[in-house]
C-alpha cells in the first residue's frame, strides 16, 4: 500500500512541476481546473494579489507599488506572502485564489469572467475620508491560456475593463478599459498553456461608485482567420434617405490577424450599377501591417433607389510578395428612413476616417419662419457615455418637440464615449458634423430653410452635459444658448485626484495644469451674455447634483444669465429627462431667438487654458499665452483690455475696431495693422512688455522638407536676417494636441525591436478613438507623405527632427534638456528610462516622439501616448526607473514648451 501511495505522490509532483509553454515555465499552483475538450480554454482558477492604492486616472504612470519589487510577472503564488499596502487592514496585502465567475470554451472562442472584492478594506469608513476616489484600487490576477491540438491558433484577445496584462513574456497596455472591443491584439499562441497577468484597476467613472467596490472583467478569445478579416463595427455607412443616400461616404474596418503585411488593392461594388473607389491621401495604396486594425475608407453609390443592401469586394495582397490577389466579400444592409427623421450621415473627421452623426431637418410643419437671414440654427444634442448616437435613446430623445426651428443634430464623438470626453478628438467631430450640414443639403437635394452653422444651441446629458459645458466655455462666439444635464463639472470635481502616490508639490502642479481646459469651474466667465439652464435630478448617485448646484453658483457670480432646475427625487436617467417641460420651453425660445451671433459685448472677461482649443469671445481670442500651464485672463471695458499670462491676442471684427486701444495700460495705433490680403483680425504680440501690432509679413512661414534641415524647420517668425522657431494654431496645448491631427496619424519606428510598441500605439489609438494610423518604418521625415501628425517609436537613437537645436534630446546617451535659464542637464542611467514629448512640424503639424534606452523603457514612455482622458500629460516627460511605482514622482523631469517652444520656467528639470 505504501508503495501505491509513493507512486501516487510522486505522479503528483511530476504533474505539478512539468514544463507548460514553449519557454519552460512552470505551472502555477494551484491552477489546476481546466477545459482541454477544445482548441483553446481559460484556466478556472485564478491567483489574485491585492489590493493596492492607485488614483483617478493614475495608472497611465504606473504608479504600481510591486514593480519596486519587480513586477507582479517575477513573483509565484505563496499563500504565506505578504506585501505592503497601504489600504487592507494591517497594512499588508496577500495572494489568495478565486474561482472564474463563469468560463466558456467552444471551438471557436473561450472566456473567463472575474469578480474580485476584498472584505479586508473597510470602504465605507475610506469613502468616508477620500470619497469615491477610495473605492478605486489596482490588484493583479494570474490565469492559463491552455491552447491544445497541434498546431499554432491565431486568435484574437478582447479584455473588457482591462488597461494592462501580460500574455507569457510580452506585455500590452491600452486594453480595452471601456469595451469598445474596436481593436484586440492578435496572438499567434503554441500548443501548450500560456500564463496570463492582467492587472486590475477600478476606476469609479467606467464601474461606478455606489454599490460594492468589485473588479468585473472578462477575457475573452476568439479564433482568427489568419488573414484579412472584418473587424467591428464592420461597415459605416449613411442611411437611405427618400431612395439616396444621405452621404457618400462609407468605410470599413478591417483586421490583419495574418503574420504578414498586406495591402488592400481596391474596394470595388459588386453591382456593376454601383461605383467606388478607395479613399487615401497616400500614393500608395493602405497597408495593414501584421495584428493591426486599421478602417478603409471608400466612396458609397446604391445600385438602384431599390436595394435594400449593398455588397462590396475587397481585393488585397501580401506586401512586397509577387502573387495571387485576395478576396473579401463584405455587406451590409440598409436603412430607410424619410429625410424628416433623425438619420444617419457620414462625413470624414480631421483625422482621415469617416465618422457619422445623426441628422434631423426642420420639420415639414414647424411654423416658424427663418430669422436670420433665412437660416436657422442647430440644436446640438451631446450623449451621455456608453453611447452610441445611432441608439433610440438619443437619437429618439426629442420626438416629443418635433416642430423645433432649428436643425437638430446628435453627433457621435466618434465612439461611445465621445473619444475625449467631448475636448480635443470628440469636438473636432462634433464640429466636422455641423460643417458636413450645407453638403447634405446639397447632396440630397434639400429645399426646405438653410441652416446656420455658426449659431449653436447646446444641450447633452451626463458625459453629455459635460460637453455642453466645453462647448459653452470653449466656443462662447458660436453658442447662442447652452442647456447642460445632469452634467459634472469636471473630472476632477466627479472623481477626486486623492490617493496618487506621493509627489512634489511641483509636479503635482504640472499634472494638474496639463487638466486646465478640463476644468469647467474655472471657466465660467467664458458664459457671460449667454442664456444658460441647468438640469439635475436631486438624488443622482452617478452624477452628484453638487456637480450643477457649483457652476449654478459661480455662473450667478460671474454675472451670467443662468436658471437653475434641481428635480425632486428624480436620479440621473428617466425617460424624458431631455423634454422636461423647462427644456422644451428653453428650446423652443432659443431657436427662434434673434440676437445676433456671436455676440457683440462691451464688457466682458475671458479665461484661456489652452489657445489651441479655445475660439473667440466678443471678438476676441487668446492666441498665446506666457506660461501654457497657468490660465490666461483678459479683462475688457469697451476698448480697454486688461490681460494676465497672455502672449498674444487676436481682435476679430464684431470687437468693434477703433484707430486705438488701450491695452494693460499701453495705447496701441490699430493703424499700424496690414489687413490686405481679406484679413478681418488684427494680431497683437507681446514682446518684453511692451504690446505691438503683428505686421502682415511676420506671418510668412517656410516650407519645410528640404535637404537643409539645419535651416527651416517649421512655422517660423521672421525680423530682419534673423527667425526664431514659433508654436502656433493646432500645436498649443499639452501632449494631447496630437489628437489635433489633419489626416490619419503617421507611426513610424525603426523595426523589428520596435514594432510591438508601434503596433500597441496604433491599437490603442484606434481602440480609444476609432483612428486611423499608418506604420511606416522609416528614420527620415522625408519618407512621410501624409498630412498627420507624426508618432516616431525609437529606441536608443531618436531619428533627427526638422529643428536641430530642440531643447530636447534623446539618444543612447539618455535625455538631455535645455531648462528656462539655457542650462543644459542630461538625465542617464536610472533618471531615463524612456522620455515622451513633441515636437513640430511643419503647418501646425506635430510630433510626439516616444523614446527608450531599452524596450522597457521605450514601453514605459509609450504609455503616455494619450488614451483616458484625465491623465495629465504635459508637453515633455522624461521617465526614471522608479516611475514604474512612485509614478510622476519617478520623472525628473516634465513640464511645458512655450510659445517658442522653449522649456517654461514653471517646468521641473
Amino acid at each position: 500500500m505504501a508503495f501505491w501511495l509513493w507512486v501516487l505522490l510522486a505522479a503528483i509532483y511530476m504533474f505539478l512541476t512539468r514544463p507548460i509553454t514553449a519557454n519552460n515555465e512552470r505551472a502555477m499552483v494551484p491552477l489546476m481546473n481546466r477545459q482541454e475538450n477544445y482548441p483553446f480554454a481559460f484556466s478556472t482558477s485564478w491567483q489574485v494579489l491585492g489590493p493596492f492604492q492607485i488614483g483617478t486616472r493614475e495608472a497611465t504612470w504606473g504608479s504600481d507599488p510591486l514593480e519596486f519589487l519587480g513586477g507582479f510577472r517575477a513573483l509565484e503564488y505563496d499563500q504565506n506572502a505578504q506585501f505592503r499596502s497601504s489600504i487592507p487592514v494591517n497594512g499588508t496585502a496577500k495572494w489568495s485564489v478565486i474561482q472564474a465567475k463563469q468560463t466558456t470554451s467552444t471551438a471557436t472562442s473561450a472566456n473567463a469572467s472575474l469578480s474580485v472584492s476584498y472584505s479586508s478594506v473597510d470602504w465605507d469608513f475610506l469613502k468616508l475620508v477620500y470619497g469615491w476616489a477610495a473605492v478605486q484600487y489596482q490588484a493583479w490576477a494570474r490565469g492559463e491560456i491552455i491552447i491544445g491540438g497541434n498546431e499554432i491558433q491565431h486568435v484574437i484577445l478582447y479584455t473588457d475593463w482591462i488597461l494592462e496584462f501580460w500574455v507569457n513574456d510580452t506585455h500590452y497596455f491600452g486594453g480595452d478599459f471601456f469595451t469598445f472591443r474596436k481593436a484586440p491584439p492578435v496572438l499567434y499562441l503554441t500548443p501548450g498553456t500560456h500564463r496570463i497577468d492582467i492587472r486590475l484597476v477600478r476606476d469609479v467613472r467606467a464601474l461606478g461608485g455606489i454599490n460594492n467596490p468589485t473588479i468585473d472583467v472578462l477575457v475573452d478569445l476568439q479564433k482568427a482567420s489568419g488573414t484579412l478579416e472584418l473587424a467591428k463595427p464592420g461597415i459605416l455607412m449613411s442611411d437611405v434617405v427618400d431612395g439616396r443616400l444621405a452621404s457618400p461616404a462609407g468605410s470599413v474596418v478591417l483586421r490583419n490577424s495574418g503574420e504578414g503585411d498586406v495591402e488592400i488593392v481596391h474596394v470595388q461594388s459588386s453591382d456593376r450599377n454601383a461605383n467606388s473607389s478607395v479613399v487615401h491621401n497616400a500614393a500608395k495604396g493602405v497597408v495593414i501591417v501584421a495584428g493591426q486594425t486599421r478602417p478603409v475608407a471608400f466612396n458609397v453609390s446604391l445600385p438602384s433607389s431599390n436595394s435594400s443592401s449593398i455588397s462590396y469586394i475587397i481585393t488585397y495582397k501580401l506586401l512586397n510578395i509577387e502573387g495571387p490577389l485576395s478576396k473579401l466579400t463584405i455587406s451590409q444592409n440598409l436603412t430607410k428612413v424619410s429625410s424628416y427623421d433623425p438619420h444617419k450621415i457620414t462625413y470624414f473627421h480631421p483625422g482621415g476616417m469617416v465618422s457619422y452623426a445623426m441628422l434631423r431637418p426642420p420639420a415639414r410643419n414647424a411654423t416658424c419662419k427663418p430669422a436670420h437671414n433665412a437660416t436657422l440654427p442647430i440644436l446640438l444634442q451631446l450623449h451621455g457615455a456608453g453611447l452610441e448616437a445611432d441608439n433610440g435613446i438619443v437619437a429618439h430623445a426629442l420626438d416629443s418637440v418635433p416642430d423645433l426651428c432649428s436643425w437638430v443634430l446628435f453627433p457621435t464623438g466618434v465612439t461611445p464615449w465621445s473619444g475625449d470626453d467631448w475636448h480635443n478628438w470628440g469636438f473636432a467631430d462634433v464640429e466636422a458634423a455641423i460643417n458636413f450640414i450645407p453638403s447634405w443639403i446639397n447632396f440630397v437635394g434639400w429645399e426646405g430653410p438653410n441652416v446656420d452653422v455658426n449659431r449653436w444651441i447646446v444641450s447633452g446629458h451626463s458625459n453629455g452635459g459635460q460637453g455642453t459645458w466645453y462647448a459653452l466655455t470653449h466656443r462662447p462666439d458660436r453658442v447662442a444658448a447652452a442647456a447642460p444635464v445632469s452634467g459634472y463639472a469636471s473630472i476632477q470635481k466627479y472623481v477626486p485626484y486623492e490617493l496618487w502616490q506621493p509627489m512634489d508639490p511641483r509636479r503635482t502642479a504640472i499634472i494638474s495644469g496639463s487638466l486646465n481646459s478640463y476644468r469647467h469651474e474655472m471657466l465660467m466667465e467664458n458664459a457671460q451674455g449667454i442664456p444658460v439652464l441647468q438640469q439635475h435630478g436631486e438624488i443622482d448617485d452617478n452624477v452628484p447634483a453638487y456637480n450643477s448646484r457649483l457652476l449654478s453658483q459661480v455662473l450667478f457670480q460671474a454675472g451670467t444669465n443662468s436658471n437653475y432646475y434641481e428635480l425632486p427625487g428624480q436620479n440621473h436617467w428617466f425617460d424624458t429627462v431631455m423634454t422636461t417641460d423647462h427644456l422644451k420651453d428653453f428650446y423652443r425660445a432659443q431657436t427662434t431667438s434673434t440676437d445676433q451671433i456671436p455676440r457683440r459685448l462691451q464688457n466682458f472677461s475671458f479665461v484661456v487654458a489652452d489657445p489651441g482649443d479655445m475660439g473667440p469671445k466678443g471678438g476676441l481670442r487668446v492666441t498665446h499665452l506666457e506660461d501654457p500651464g497657468r490660465y490666461g485672463r483678459v479683462q475688457v471695458i469697451g476698448h480697454v483690455v486688461q490681460t494676465s499670462n497672455v502672449q498674444s491676442l487676436e481682435l476679430e471684427t464684431q470687437f468693434g475696431l477703433t484707430n486705438t486701444i488701450t491695452i494693460d495700460e499701453q495705447d496701441v495705433e490699430m493703424s499700424q495693422a496690414n489687413t490686405s490680403g481679406g484679413s478681418s483680425s488684427i494680431t497683437l504680440l507681446k514682446t518684453e512688455g511692451v504690446w505691438k501690432v503683428r505686421s502682415a509679413n511676420q506671418e510668412r512661414s517656410c516650407s519645410l522638407l528640404t535637404n537643409q534641415v539645419d535651416s527651416l524647420s517649421a512655422d517660423r517668425e521672421y525680423s530682419g536676417e534673423n527667425s526664431v522657431l514659433r508654436r502656433r494654431g493646432r500645436q498649443l496645448g499639452t501632449m494631447t494636441a496630437i489628437l489635433r491631427t489633419r489626416g490619419p496619424f503617421i507611426i513610424r519606428h525603426q523595426g523589428p525591436q520596435t514594432a510591438h510598441i508601434a503596433l500597441q500605439v496604433s491599437r490603442n489609438l484606434h481602440q480609444y478613438f476609432s483612428a486611423e494610423a499608418e506604420i511606416l518604418v522609416t528614420e527620415s521625415l522625408e519618407d512621410i507623405s501624409g498630412s498627420g501628425n507624426v508618432i516616431s517609436v525609437a529606441i536608443g537613437e531618436v531619428p533627427p527632427g526638422l529643428h536641430p537645436d530642440f531643447p530636447i534630446q534623446a539618444g543612447a546617451f539618455g535625455v538631455s534638456v535645455r531648462d528656462g535659464s539655457g542650462r543644459l542637464q542630461t538625465f542617464g542611467g536610472h533618471l531615463a528610462a524612456g522620455a515622451a514629448f513633441l515636437r513640430p512640424l511643419d503647418d501646425e503639424r506635430l510630433e510626439l516622439v516616444l523614446w527608450g534606452v531599452n524596450a522597457s523603457g521605450l514601453s514605459q514612455a509609450a504609455r503616455l501616448v494619450p488614451t483616458l482622458t484625465g491623465v495629465g500629460q504635459p508637453d515633455f516627460v522624461v521617465l526614471g526607473e522608479g516611475a514604474r511605482w512612485r509614478g510622476v514622482e519617478g520623472a525628473p523631469a516634465l513640464g511645458f514648451l512655450d510659445h517658442m517652444w522653449s522649456v517654461t520656467w514653471s517646468s521641473v528639470v
